[in-house]
């Protein structure tokens, strides 16, 4: 899921629930309806402790948990009185303040449950955590449409260590079939180059509401990379996006126009001109899917060969865990195909997956990571290697993101790349990693 990602109510409450333990008291009862919640049972835990309401009401941990568990199983109204309850004996109680501003949210009380949100910031909590309620004030907002517009940016820095900064293959010759299979010598520039480099970035996103679920997206975004030795691979990159979403209760609908350029030692290498289409439902508080489709031109200035149309369409499904850890899933299907004739052996078809999650240290520092694949078929044999291209591509990300206030982090992370291909000239492996000071406004 891009970006998007994952700050959402729940990731919000189980950071709350892993800052403030809570000294409440436990017994048989509560030790059980704690069980069945964490282990995702909430409509048997509300079971357990509905029938105890009237004589247990006014101990703070029987009513917390009560809460929990009718909020779980949309009891929301029977939430609010039970969290209540908590908050008039212990109205410092973090926890119960976040769960009461979510049931809120789901009786469509959307500005006291904002209110509720801002007492929890301001009861002093985590860097991160103070954040993760900024953005999500500002997605509660979406639907509302007396909001007005928000505004969003960032500045970073990188800097690291690639050892394949032009993507290419990890040996000095390569065997041409087309040419009586003997072996060529790969120039310098053709085979693998590692360097370090350093990269500058920023970018900005508006969100304007339009009244009835509606709202214009737009952002921009531009990164420029220089690498220490290696100038002639030195890249920068820039990308706007211009859009509509739909809000209508638990969908959010979307179309985004995107147009994008790549330059490569100064000279533009390519430019991309797409448009993404997505439905995004939230099934509850803890489980989302989406569907997505997604069209775009590539256009090669100096390589006309090399243009294509390429399609993606595919699905995903994010969870987000009790213990505090949010996982994602897609699925997807790719076809490019060449614009030029005479040329299909440059054309594929495929499919892949990504697997990813992410959950949180302590109070200032997230953990990320996530893999991938990718296969390709090629559309007709390559004239030189005399077969049709095939590539199995493996991807992993390794991660984390430390905040230092609420406006500035630091990430370090690695990312590693091989490309299994039955071209030689294709085969690749790469491994890149950065350390990145971002500044969030």
């Amino acid at each position: 899921m891009k970006t998007t990602g994952m700050h959402s109510i729940g990731t919000l409450l189980l950071m709350l629930l892993m800052f403030q333990a809570g000294p409440l008291r436990a017994d048989a009862l509560t030790d059980q309806a704690k069980s069945l919640l964490d282990a995702g049972k909430a409509a048997a835990a509300y079971s357990l402790l509905e029938p105890q309401e009237a004589a247990r009401a006014g101990e703070p941990l029987f009513d917390f948990l009560l809460g929990l568990a009718a909020l779980e199983v949309g009891q929301n109204t029977r939430a609010v009185f039970a969290l209540e309850r908590v908050l008039a004996v212990d109205p410092g109680n973090v926890r119960a303040r976040a769960e009461i501003a979510r049931a809120y949210l789901a009786l469509g009380e959307t500005e006291t449950a904002l209110q509720e949100f801002q007492t929890v910031k301001r009861q002093g909590v985590p860097a991160d955590v103070s954040m993760t309620i900024d953005r999500y004030i500002a997605s509660v907002r979406r639907g509302d449409n007396e909001v007005a517009r928000s505004l969003t940016a960032y500045v970073e820095a990188s800097v690291g260590y690639d050892d394949n900064v032009n993507v290419g293959p990890n040996r000095n010759s390569v065997m041409i079939p087309g040419f009586g299979n003997i072996p060529f010598r790969l120039s310098r520039d053709s085979r693998a180059n590692e360097d370090g480099f350093g990269s500058l970035g920023a970018g900005a996103n508006l969100r304007q509401p339009l009244g009835n679920g509606f709202a214009l997206l737009a952002g921009v975004a531009a990164t420029s990379r220089a690498n220490f030795s290696k100038q002639q691979f030195d890249t920068y990159n820039g990308e706007l996006n211009l859009g509509i979403s739909r809000t209508i209760d638990q969908d959010v609908f979307t179309v985004m126009l995107q147009e994008g350029v790549f330059y490569v030692d100064d000279s533009r290498f390519r430019n991309h001109t797409g448009l993404t289409g997505q439905w995004q439902r939230n099934l509850d508080a803890r489980n989302q899917v989406s569907v997505f489709a997604q069209f775009t031109q590539l256009r090669y200035p100096d390589q006309d060969v090399r243009d294509a149309d390429r399609w993606v369409g595919g699905a995903g499904y994010a969870h987000l865990f009790r213990e505090g850890m949010v996982a994602y899933a897609s699925v997807y299907g790719v076809e490019e195909k060449p614009q030029e004739r005479g040329v299909d052996w440059l054309g594929f078809s495929g499919w892949g997956a990504r697997l990813g999650g992410r959950m949180n240290y302590d109070a200032q520092t997230v953990l990320f990571g996530g893999a991938n694949y990718e296969h390709r078929t090629y559309d007709e044999d390559d004239p030189s290697f005399l077969r049709k291209r095939r590539d199995d591509q493996f991807g992993l990300l390794l991660g984390a993101t430390h905040h230092l206030t609420s406006q500035w982090s630091l990430t370090p992370q690695f990312n590693y790349t091989h490309n299994q291909s039955n071209v030689a000239l294709n085969k690749y492996h790469r491994s890149l990693f950065s350390v990145t000071l971002r500044r969030e406004f």
